[in-house]
């Protein structure tokens, strides 16, 4: 006799390196990103929403450099029973900047040039995960494509630095830096390492190794660096970091560049001038900084908001100019204790070569993404969320028959722009209604029993209050300071309101 078996019930767990956002955590965000599009809109910014699915092919450089090619996004044939033939990969988008290029070469015909839009979103990355690294996550941008103009630059990091301010990070807790990839070829031009006229770039690698280790200047000090630039260096693990295998002197100009910031912007692009001054390429560099800088301060956008700083790199191989960087400079303590800045929270620049893989014809372009998820854990850090994360007010069940008139009231307060839900579970335990509004985080609970509707009353617990009084409060002082008040029925919407705070 065959044995009927059970079968397997699922396992009720996210898949790894996704989660799971709920009632605050989505309102915060949502409140967050509704100020952010506030700004683009006053620039004169579109939204734009794209598929969360391209074609891998139309993906392009943006995914890893690897062989297979749902390697770093979760991609599938879009004709299974076509993968001996030449079928689409499709994917999961990668982030928001390829889609763009996508739409900018789809409908070129149709877009105003240039062409502003914003997009926010949720990306996808198959990709290890990692503690507060996930697989989904959200991204926040804004572009503008067709003008090659350093104006679009400079509106970018203006806008930047407003939607900082909107969403509650005050002038004196971030700067903008600023940067150009121009400069640093001047630079590598100057210690031998690019040459704009051969054909071949044979100082690709030695290149590369210089990149990697301005950019961890922050982490390694300038010894470190050093090291890096010349034979190398053994890390903590003793594992060795091969060199760039510079000169002294060629290090010394790689430190000089990393060290120009002075106090003033044009101290700053007068100390890079001087580094750079044997490169045309590095000089248009700087003068395209000394433009953004000029045109940033008529606008009142001085370096307490805005700096031009030559150490930032944010990955320069994928830019062709302008790149900036938003950082939270007030401190945060981590899970150790320690106090630390809070650190980066946007980045971006220009990328002039990215419609070209459709089009075959260069077309500027330049724009900023901000780190949602980063930004939003730095506004909860300093208690600074916009977001009403209150629940509904819950009107109770006293009876049964009388279920009518309960909607009746929590239809007075949505009416009134009130949130406000009926208890629908089981009435027959009241103090389960109160366990639900608590954990509902309910700031009012409405209470009417047949004496209550008799007398034409109804009673509001002020749960807030009463959670304040409970935490806070001797005994004596609870029992002066009552969070239940008796009000007419007439006056529920009104009152209610008192007790939000709306009235």
């Amino acid at each position: 006799m065959a044995s009927d078996k059970q079968a397997r019930r699922p396992r009720a767990e996210t898949p790894k390196g996704f989660r799971d956002y709920f009632g605050a955590e989505v309102s915060e965000r949502k409140a967050m990103l509704d100020a952010i599009a506030a700004v683009y809109h006053r620039y004169g910014f579109d939204p734009l929403e794209t598929s969360a699915v391209e074609t891998v092919e139309a993906l392009g450089k943006f995914l890893p450099d690897v062989e297979r090619p749902n390697a770093g996004v979760f991609a599938w044939r879009e004709d299974e029973e076509a993968a001996s033939r030449d079928g689409d990969w499709l994917a999961l988008r990668y982030d928001l900047t390829a889609p763009l290029a996508r739409v900018a070469a789809q409908y070129r015909g149709d877009l105003p040039s240039p062409y502003r839009r914003y997009a926010m979103g949720p990306v996808w990355r198959n990709e290890k995960p990692g503690p507060g690294r996930f697989r989904q996550f959200y991204q926040c941008d804004a572009d503008t494509v067709g003008s090659g103009s350093v104006a679009a630059d400079a509106e970018i990091c203006a806008m930047l630095a407003d939607a900082l301010e909107e969403v509650g990070i005050p002038r004196g807790d971030y700067v903008v830096r600023v940067n150009n990839r121009k400069v640093l070829n001047g630079v590598m031009e100057v210690i031998g390492l690019w040459d704009p006229a051969t054909t071949g770039d044979p100082f690709a690698e030695r290149r590369g190794i210089v990149m990697r280790a301005i950019d961890k200047l922050d982490r390694l000090g300038e010894d470190g660096v050093r090291y890096l630039l010349g034979d190398g260096r053994h890390d903590e693990s003793g594992d060795f970091a091969r060199g760039a295998s510079l000169g002294l002197a060629e290090i010394q100009t790689v430190l000089a560049f990393l060290d120009a910031r002075r106090d003033t912007n044009a101290a700053t692009l007068d100390r890079l001038r001087t580094i750079v001054i044997a490169s045309p390429t590095g000089l248009e560099g700087v003068s395209e900084l000394e433009s953004i800088a000029r045109l940033l301060a008529a606008q009142g956008y001085g370096p307490d908001r805005i700096v031009i700083d030559p150490s930032v790199v944010r990955g320069l191989g994928y830019y062709t100019g302008p790149v900036f960087e938003a950082e939270l400079t007030f401190e945060i303590t981590d899970d150790k204790g320690r106090p630390r800045q809070f650190g980066s929270v946007a980045g971006g620049g220009r990328y002039d070569d990215l419609v070209k893989r459709f089009t075959g014809q260069s077309v500027p372009a330049t724009g900023v993404s901000i780190g949602v998820d980063r930004l939003l854990a730095a506004l909860q850090a300093k208690g600074r969320m916009q977001a009403d994360t209150r629940g509904p007010v819950v009107v109770t069940v006293m009876d049964r028959d009388r279920m009518a008139d309960y909607q009746m009231m929590a239809t007075e307060l949505r009416r009134a722009g009130i949130r406000a839900e009926v208890y629908l579970g089981n009435p027959k335990t009241f103090g389960n209604q109160l366990k639900y509004a608590d954990k509902r985080k309910s700031p009012v609970a409405v209470i009417e029993g047949a004496d209550e509707a008799a007398r034409g009353v109804v009673l509001l617990k002020d749960l807030a209050l009463g959670a304040r009084i409970a935490a806070a409060a001797s005994h004596e002082e609870w029992k002066s300071q009552p969070a239940q008040t008796e009000v007419a029925r007439a006056d529920l919407v009104a009152e209610v309101r008192r007790l939000l705070g709306t009235a």
